[in-house]
């Protein structure tokens, strides 16, 4: 005797639920955000997903939950021109930092009235009627709060470069760019002002300064600045430096450590890549102490 039509519906539709919710535990979703990151690390664990694609999902995902106050160059460390003042006056500063676009004030340096573009210069060795307001590009004025997903659209829609950070009473509170962005998402973006590949880890430049990779060994920054910094727990000076801030440092940040400055040159949200390094000037008190201790080991003494 054959099953009656409604209890082979019945059965039917028992099994198509069995799987369905068999096909749903298997292929479920992620359901937040956390859980999204654990199946990526998990792909990568199991070699679906290479390292460089895993981070640049990372960093998408981290771009989504930050702002231009998470990421801008701080007001003290803008590199910045006054109209007032004579073109010779601020030149050679426009060389020595190498960047393509300078804020322009008139008056403080919260009335930016326009961007310069570093090659736009060439006119003043070229014009003798050279007008520098008349070669400013417009400024463009975000608040802080914008999130960095809206702003790298807004960066590819109008093909701007960089924004002009401002606080809630109008005042200039720092500078982010395109570049800063993308940083973000695919790693550093090294140009031909950064250390290459095939350069040395430590580069000397004008005034007394190093630029450092974060990558350098310990021992080999040691050797090179005479230092007696610890490798016990870091291998790279980079790793050093983090774990002095308790956090991933951003660029701008500042510490000295063992008679040296160490300034944040390039920093993603995961790590230090670039650190510029300058020798501080030695007080009459220190040089006055380690001359006693050098003459001490010098007589045997403690």
């Amino acid at each position: 005797m054959s099953e009656p039509p409604s209890s082979r519906f019945h059965a039917s539709h028992k099994t198509k639920s069995l799987l369905d919710r068999l096909t749903a535990f298997i292929f479920r979703e992620p359901e937040s955000r956390e859980d999204l990151l654990a199946e990526l690390q998990e792909a990568h664990s199991r070699n679906l997903l290479d390292a460089d694609a895993l981070s640049m999902i990372e960093g998408v995902l981290q771009v989504s939950e930050l702002h231009a106050r998470d990421l801008m160059v701080p007001r003290s460390q803008v590199d910045m021109i006054d109209i007032g003042e004579p073109v010779e006056a601020w030149i050679g500063r426009v060389v020595d930092t190498a960047h393509s676009r300078f804020p322009v004030f008139e008056g403080n340096r919260d009335s930016v009235i326009g961007i310069l573009l570093a090659k736009d210069l060439l006119r003043h060795y070229l014009e003798e009627d050279f007008d520098l307001r008349a070669m400013l590009r417009p400024a463009v004025f975000i608040p802080e709060s914008k999130p960095l997903n809206v702003l790298l659209r807004d960066f590819r829609a109008t093909r701007n470069h960089m924004a002009i950070v401002v606080d809630e009473y109008g005042g200039v509170a720092g500078l982010i760019t395109i570049e800063d962005v993308l940083e973000q998402i695919v790693g550093d973006i090294e140009d031909e002002y950064d250390l290459d590949e095939s350069a040395d880890n430590i580069v000397a430049e004008k005034g007394g300064r190093f630029r450092v990779k974060a990558l350098t060994e310990i021992g080999a920054f040691n050797e090179s600045f005479g230092t007696t910094l610890s490798d016990d727990a870091f291998d790279t000076i980079g790793g050093l430096v983090a774990d002095h801030f308790g956090r991933v440092p951003r660029r701008g940040d500042v510490m000295e450590l063992d008679g040296l400055r160490f300034e944040v040159l390039r920093a993603d949200a995961r790590q230090v890549h670039l650190l510029q390094v300058t020798r501080l000037p030695k007080t009459v008190a220190r040089e006055f102490t380690e001359a006693v201790q050098t003459a001490g080991a010098a007589a045997g003494q403690p």
